[in-house]
């Protein structure tokens, strides 16, 4: 299903937010500041992404699958689950 009309757009602020994060850390290095801090840095921006990954999951799921398994069609419900594992294979990396 792609190209569904699901949006987005929720995601957009936090996503500025985590921008502003990732030039924040590049001021950091350009600054010479403290090790430690440049990487608590970078890990709050990861676990900044990692929150908008899951709410984009949670939407996929919910809109996406769901839609899937509606039609019944067995070849587009095995591509989504795929899709599923796909992601969670990932998300443990």
């Amino acid at each position: 299903m792609k190209g569904h009309p699901t949006t987005h757009e929720e995601n957009k602020y936090r996503l500025a937010r985590i921008e502003g994060q990732v030039r924040a850390v590049s001021r950091m290095i350009d600054d010479h500041e403290y090790c430690v801090d440049i990487i608590t840095q970078i890990q709050a921006a990861r676990s900044a992404l990692q929150s908008v990954s899951k709410i984009i999951l949670e939407k996929h799921l919910k809109h996406c699958v769901a839609a899937a398994l509606e039609t019944k069609d067995e070849s587009d419900i095995d591509e989504k689950l795929a899709e599923i594992m796909t992601v969670i294979k990932r998300m443990g990396k």
